[in-house]
């Protein structure tokens, strides 16, 4: 009965003549007011109808859409299942038709692939008809060196014809330090209008006596990739550019890889940089463009671990297992040696489309903060010049000795060291304080003061690692930090380093 009395209420509410004779019925006594409640009550009850037409239209739609997405996930189900059955089944014929092969050369079973891989698949045929390759034919090993006429390093072997005829340029090799700075300067203003402050090109050549990678960090349109480009357009010797992609996950791309099929090796630009620079004294870039679009602990990783290597004997590079009499001459049992007079410049974004830079990367790296874009200026025109990569490692070494970090401000931050551990548990670490010792010295050559250089260094190296603390917990000791680090060094120094921190506490 209950149900029934439901299905009669629902009828009734869908009973429009029945609504029309209680209308007729009444409205003949109607006054104005009475009227106008009328119309009004009429204009509900269609709103009603209205409203209950366009939930049951909707509710048959959304029921539509969710048999057809069921619908269509069934199919690429099966799509998916009938492709993998197709796998397994062209991966056994594949399998069977490889033991075949085998089985007519006179290969047993297990045994090791081919060496170098020479024959193709025609002469793979004619064994099918019972011949088998002369033992003249195979390439034979004398002293671990496979002897062949396949080259498989094409670009390397380039570089070797190239620089066979190769004669350097004349360098310029009484400049300064503070004089490249200024030099660059003005170049990038006059010569491709670019403005750069006079701090940040501090920064960079001290950041490249410190450290073989830097990484450039900012807002876009500051220009982060400039700064690498442009520095190799004034010293003569344009920067290799690697655009990481979001799919790189290993160092083949960028470094290459051996193709066993075909019997080369994919090289890449950057592997040929780094090949070339083992011939000159240049100074050479290479700029990871959108480092961070990929995570950089994957792709680097190898060269993270070499250049960590104390002896630079020891930094190489393992591409192939054995040797061929057509390597490149500078290959070394399938080992290419890093040299010394390259750098790696990574450019790197901080949005949601950017991987965070782990600190195994910023520990290794010195990073130079690009916020704000640069202020045109009046600069006179200044041509390129040649800068030898042993006049700046000279220079480099002069400063080493010239502007040592004074004992006053090495006790100094021995003191912030032990604050910073007792209140915050972030020790400096011994890597950072030796690339302090390395990078404030050419900072001071280039120009710049030695507090602001360890203010910096502070800042990106120490102070950076705070962001992974419960900063909401800390807001006391990041507001004592500021006050301490004013008492130890001074009122208005250390400005960086402040700064950050109050943004931090702001932040959180």
């Amino acid at each position: 009965m209950i149900f029934k009395g439901l299905w009669e209420g629902l009828k009734q509410i869908f009973n429009i003549s029945e609504y029309a004779k209680i209308f007729k019925d009444y409205s003949g006594d109607f006054n104005a007011l009475e009227w106008v409640f009328a119309v009004l009550s009429l204009i509900i009850v269609a709103a009603i109808f209205a409203l209950i037409i366009f939930l049951i239209v909707m509710l048959i739609r959304k029921y539509v859409r969710f048999r057809h997405s069921i619908v269509g996930d069934e199919d690429v189900i099966e799509e998916l299942g009938v492709l993998q059955r197709q796998v397994i089944k062209l991966t056994k014929e594949k399998d069977e038709i490889m033991a075949m092969k085998v089985a007519q050369i006179g290969v047993p079973a297990g045994a090791a692939a081919l060496p170098s891989g020479r024959y193709g698949l025609s002469q793979s045929m004619e064994y099918s008809q019972g011949e088998a390759p002369a033992e003249s034919e195979q390439p034979a090993a004398v002293n671990g060196v496979i002897q062949t006429s396949d080259v498989r390093f094409s670009k390397l072997i380039e570089v070797d014809n190239y620089y066979k005829n190769y004669i350097a340029p004349d360098y310029d090799n009484s400049i300064t330090l503070a004089a490249i700075c200024e030099n660059y300067r003005n170049f990038a203003c006059s010569r491709m209008h670019l403005y750069y402050d006079i701090r940040t090109v501090r920064l960079f050549i001290a950041g490249m006596a410190s450290t073989k990678l830097i990484i450039l960090q900012g807002i876009s349109g500051t220009g982060k990739t400039s700064l690498p480009y442009s520095f190799g357009k004034f010293l003569q010797n344009d920067t290799t550019i690697a655009s990481v992609q979001p799919s790189w996950r290993d160092r083949t791309e960028l470094f290459g890889y051996f193709n066993e099929f075909t019997k080369n090796f994919n090289e890449t630009e950057v592997l040929k940089r780094i090949y070339s620079s083992s011939y000159n004294d240049d100074v050479n870039f290479i700029l990871l463009d959108e480092m961070n679009i990929a995570r950089v602990e994957y792709y680097f990783a190898e060269m993270l671990s070499i250049l960590e290597m104390p002896n630079s004997d020891e930094w190489k590079l393992d591409l192939v297992p054995n040797v061929w009499s057509t390597d490149p001459e500078h290959l070394d049992h399938g080992m290419l040696r890093i040299p010394q007079n390259i750098w790696y410049v990574g450019t790197a974004n901080n949005d949601d489309s950017t991987f965070a830079i782990s600190d195994k990367v910023y520990d290794r790296a010195q990073p130079i903060n690009l916020d704000s874009k640069g202020i045109a200026f009046e600069a006179p025109d200044t041509p390129p010049m040649n800068l030898s990569f042993s006049h700046l490692d000279s220079l480099f070494s002069e400063a080493f000795q010239m502007y040592p970090l004074s004992q006053d401000i090495l006790k100094k931050i021995q003191q912030l060291d032990l604050w910073v551990i007792e209140r915050l548990r972030v020790a400096f670490g011994n890597r950072i304080i030796k690339q302090m010792n390395l990078f404030v010295p050419v900072y001071v050559a280039c120009g710049g003061d030695e507090l602001d250089g360890v203010d910096y260094v502070l800042a990106t190296k120490i102070f950076r690692k705070f962001e992974s603390l419960n900063l909401a917990m800390l807001r006391d000791e990041l507001r004592d930090l500021c006050i301490y680090l004013q008492k130890l060094f001074g009122r208005n120094s250390m400005k960086e380093s402040i700064a950050y921190l109050e943004r931090l506490r702001k932040l959180f």
